[in-house]
C-alpha cells in the first residue's frame, strides 16, 4: 500500500511540476506576445499621403474633396462654422460648402441669423470638414467677408424653388410664437406672393467667403501618429510645416 501511495504521490508531483511549467510558458508567450503588439513597427505607422505638399493648399483641397465626394455616404460639403459673438460666446454649427476658389470658400446663410450677427460683429471664422470614411479632417481659418449682391443673386436662382420659399419663409433663429403652424402659414403666404413667377432672393438672405490664412490637413496614422500639414499665408504666400500630432 505504502509503494502505491508513494508512486500516485511522486506522479501528482511529477503532473504539478508539468502543470506549472506549462503555466510558467504560457504566461511567457503571452507576455512577450503582449510586448509584440506593442512595439511599433518599423514602417507603415506614419502615412505619407502628403510625402510631397503642394506649394498652395488649394489643390490639396481639392484632391481630398474630390475624394470625398466619392466616399461620404452624403454630403461631403458638410462643414462645421465656428464664430464669436459681441458677447464673447464661441458658437459652432453645421454648413454646406457652395463654392471654393483659391483661397476662398463660400457658404450661404439668413443674415439675421444667429451666425449672420456673430459675423457682423466679429467677421473671423473657422471651418473643420471631417470626412470620417477617408479619416482625414481639414481645417481653415481666416477673414469672411458677405459676397456680391450679384453672386448672391445667380446663386439663389439655382436653389430649388422650396429652397427659395422657405428663405422667405424662415425667421432662422427666433423663437416660434406660434410653433409650426406660424412658420407654415408663412410659407403657404409666399407660395401665393409668388405663384407663376421667379422668387426673388429674400435682401437678408446672402453668402459668406472665408479668405484661408491658416489651412492644416490631418491624416489618421496608427497608434494615433497622425500626419498634420499647416499652411499659412505670409505677406501673400503660403508656407507650409508639418505639426506633431
Amino acid at each position: 500500500m505504502k509503494s502505491v501511495r508513494g508512486t500516485a504521490a511522486k506522479a501528482r508531483a511529477k503532473t504539478g511540476a508539468t502543470r506549472t511549467k506549462a503555466a510558467r510558458t504560457k504566461a511567457t508567450r503571452t507576455k512577450k506576445s503582449s510586448a509584440k503588439q506593442t512595439v511599433l513597427p518599423a514602417r507603415n505607422v506614419y502615412p505619407r499621403l502628403l510625402a510631397r505638399p503642394p506649394a498652395t493648399p488649394s489643390d490639396l483641397f481639392s484632391r481630398w474633396f474630390r475624394e470625398a465626394q466619392g466616399s461620404e455616404i452624403s454630403d461631403a460639403n458638410a462643414m462645421t462654422l465656428a464664430t464669436v459673438e459681441a458677447n464673447g460666446t464661441i458658437a459652432a454649427r453645421i454648413v454646406l460648402l457652395k463654392d471654393a476658389q483659391d483661397d476662398l470658400y463660400t457658404f450661404y446663410t439668413n443674415s439675421r441669423s444667429r451666425k449672420g450677427r456673430a459675423l457682423a460683429h466679429e467677421p473671423r471664422a473657422a471651418l473643420l470638414f471631417h470626412w470620417k470614411s477617408l479619416r482625414r479632417q481639414v481645417r481653415l481659418e481666416g477673414k469672411v467677408r458677405a459676397v456680391s449682391a450679384a453672386t448672391a443673386d445667380a446663386y439663389f436662382a439655382t436653389r430649388p424653388r422650396g429652397a427659395q420659399i422657405g428663405a422667405w419663409a424662415s425667421q432662422q433663429s427666433r423663437g416660434q410664437a406660434n410653433g409650426r403652424r406660424g412658420l407654415e402659414q408663412r410659407t403657404t403666404a409666399i407660395e401665393k406672393r409668388f405663384a407663376g413667377k421667379p422668387v426673388p432672393r429674400p435682401p437678408y438672405w446672402s453668402g459668406y467667403g472665408l479668405h484661408a490664412t491658416r489651412i492644416e490637413f490631418w491624416n489618421e496614422g496608427q497608434f494615433r501618429l497622425h500626419e498634420r500639414v499647416e499652411y499659412r499665408k505670409v505677406s501673400g504666400v503660403w508656407r507650409w510645416r508639418r505639426l506633431d500630432p
